[in-house]
């Protein structure tokens, strides 16, 4: 499992009241619908640094209707993971039968009388779910090392960006090759445009 190294730096207009949020988009599904907050830096001050690590790796879940979690698995692109019941009760597993597309991963709901949500983690950080999936229902996700970010008013990390919101977030940072980077945040009110900036630097690569 390998760890990408980031850090946020501060240096834009506004050193006070910033809420940066960052989000990966499911590519398996229509963009724009709902995505959920993964991180989320509060108040970062002038030059100040906020260090993260982006992993490569996903771990999958499933819960249901009464918040009970089953064991996580690594979630790995072209397999699939089926919610069953067998002898020692309710199970996620590894299914014999492959995903439709080699890129993305599945989570089926097989049981045959309960409905499930399927959850995706990056670094123990919810990166997206499907909620409330029926029996015989499935899930389908794909994510690449790559995520957005944007200043936005109050939201909480695991909170779901509706639409609305995930509009305004336009900066894509690309994670392609990169071993570690600072994100540095420029502009704001004052600027030429007001707009706030995100921008890759000190990149080291494979």
């Amino acid at each position: 499992m390998d760890k990408i190294r980031l850090s946020i730096i501060n240096r834009s207009n506004n050193v006070s009241n910033l809420n940066i949020v960052i989000f990966q988009r499911n590519f398996a599904q229509e963009f724009g619908e709902v995505a959920i907050a993964w991180k989320v830096i509060r108040n970062p001050g002038l030059e100040e640094k906020y260090t993260f690590t982006f992993s490569t790796s996903v771990n999958v879940t499933a819960s249901d209707k009464y918040g009970n979690f089953s064991p996580s698995l690594f979630a790995y692109n072209g397999a699939v993971y089926e919610m069953v019941q067998n002898t020692s009760g309710d199970v996620l597993q590894l299914s014999s039968v492959p995903a439709a597309n080699p890129n993305q991963f599945e989570v089926k709901n097989t049981h045959a009388h309960s409905g499930y949500s399927a959850h995706c983690y990056r670094d123990g950080s919810l990166i997206a779910k499907r909620t409330e999936m029926t029996p015989n229902e499935t899930a389908v996700f794909e994510f690449k090392p790559q995520f957005f970010i944007g200043v936005v008013p109050d939201v909480e990390q695991g909170d779901v960006l509706d639409a609305a919101l995930i509009s305004q977030i336009n900066t894509q940072i690309n994670l392609f090759g990169v071993t570690s980077a600072d994100i540095v945040m420029t502009g704001g009110p004052g600027s030429n445009d007001g707009e706030f900036s995100f921008t890759l630097e000190n990149i080291n690569k494979q």
